[in-house]
């Protein structure tokens, strides 16, 4: 069969990898892609702004179906339109995608439906905010409504930091911004959850932890992610139940209740204190990195559990794992998150030699000349298997040392808290 995937990232380079490894696939496509899924499906270069010309696209090339990897297109209709052409779309629904495209929308079902997640209040202009900023406790969390590629959330030490980041949210840095969510800061640790659904049933689909500050130790500006491992060192069989029963199914209820259902990944973003769950936020699709920490465990063939989701029917499928800890570095361009040079070329790619348990997932790259170059803040990801993980850090930072690319930095601490 044919299948397309949506996106450029590593993430969605990770989602094809996987699917090239199915014998039940004949071809992919990807829209638009990178330099590492070029090697394995074919690129199309088409502007995931027109929903028109990319139904075209999959109508003309007979796509069996379409997998969303990037929350834009998911919470702009993607899969609502293509829907309406008969086109099988693995991804939630325009209403349900608000799960992610407003956080307030979020926060306002956790309310109704008891929820746990931090006390926040919501300001729709700059003056209540500061009013609020004044009485608070410190640290606070400051976040911006609308998607902001997991940039747009700010914890804030003291008042000053608070007043910059409401201006910042406000002013337009993410986009026009009409509300913005201050909530306490929850004092924890984070965890990823990830559940996959057919409109009807949903199925765990395994754990991480992701590293968001730039810097090693947790330090510095919250990036789009620069590493993670999986399972979470946290998740037990309590912690478990609690989370599918406080937040996973109160939230399905509450999607139910407005009359849609979820179909596709839903990553919950949670702070656990003293082996309970807080609802942090949600993500409508895999995370990234942890879609490529966790995809390369899977042993189940990715294209039936897609299949299953997209017919309604995922009750039927077994998801089966692999016992190995799984860990990831991101490499990326030197000033990430703030300023960087782009079109900058990665030699020596092709010396980094890979077996089995080992795997490098392009983002931030294109393909020109048969060359290899960056064009993101966030350019590649290097993950390893192994039974333990420290040996998975250990040997793709040695990977890395080799490869000797000097406009790049990563970091080299990454499941510090279950490895240190």
């Amino acid at each position: 069969m044919k299948v397309g995937i949506i996106g450029s990232g590593g993430r969605e380079h990770a989602i094809c990898e996987s699917l090239y490894n199915s014998n039940k696939i004949d071809k992919i496509y990807c829209f638009p892609g990178n330099a590492g899924t070029a090697n394995i499906s074919e690129n199309v270069n088409i502007n995931l702004e027109n929903f028109e010309e990319i139904k075209n696209f999959i109508k003309d090339n007979k796509i069996e179906l379409i997998v969303i990897g990037p929350e834009k297109p998911l919470v702009d209709g993607l899969v609502d339109y293509l829907q309406k052409f008969q086109i099988k779309v693995f991804g939630p629904n325009k209403t349900a995608s608000q799960l992610e495209g407003s956080k307030i929308f979020t926060k306002q079902i956790c309310q109704k439906y008891n929820i746990p997640t931090a006390k926040f209040g919501i300001f729709q202009n700059k003056e209540d905010a500061s009013n609020y900023l004044k009485n608070s406790n410190y640290p606070i969390v400051v976040k911006a409504d609308n998607l902001a590629s997991g940039k747009g959330v700010y914890i804030c030490e003291n008042q000053k930091d608070a007043l910059l980041a409401v201006d910042e949210i406000f002013n337009g840095k993410f986009g026009e911004a009409k509300n913005v969510l201050i909530e306490e800061f929850l004092k924890g640790e984070e965890m990823s959850f990830f559940t996959i659904h057919d409109g009807n049933t949903f199925k765990e689909f395994d754990t991480a932890q992701d590293h968001k500050r730039v810097l090693e130790g947790d330090n510095g500006k919250n990036t789009g992610g620069m590493g993670a491992y999986s399972p979470s060192r946290l998740i037990n069989n309590k912690l478990k139940e609690k989370i599918i029963n406080k937040i996973i199914k109160p939230t399905l209820k509450g999607l139910h209740e407005l009359g849609t259902n979820f179909n596709g990944f839903l990553y919950a973003g949670l702070m656990i204190v003293e082996n309970e769950p807080y609802l942090i936020e949600y993500n409508v699709r895999m995370g990234d990195p942890e879609c490529q920490t966790i995809l390369p465990k899977l042993k189940t063939d990715f294209i039936d559990i897609l299949m299953a989701c997209s017919d309604g029917k995922l009750n039927e499928i077994q998801i089966e794992w692999s016992k190995k800890k799984s860990l990831c570095i991101v490499v990326c361009s030197k000033g990430y998150p703030d300023v960087y040079e782009k079109n900058i070329e990665i030699q020596n790619l092709d010396k980094i030699l890979k077996n089995s348990k080992e795997f490098l997932f392009h983002a931030g790259t294109v393909k020109k000349n048969n060359k290899i170059f960056s064009i993101g803040g966030r350019v590649f990801n290097f993950v390893s298997l192994s039974d333990d993980y420290k040996s998975a850090r250990n040997q793709i930072i040695s990977k890395l040392e080799k490869l000797n690319w000097p406009w790049s930095f990563y970091r080299k601490d990454i499941g510090h808290k279950v490895i240190d």
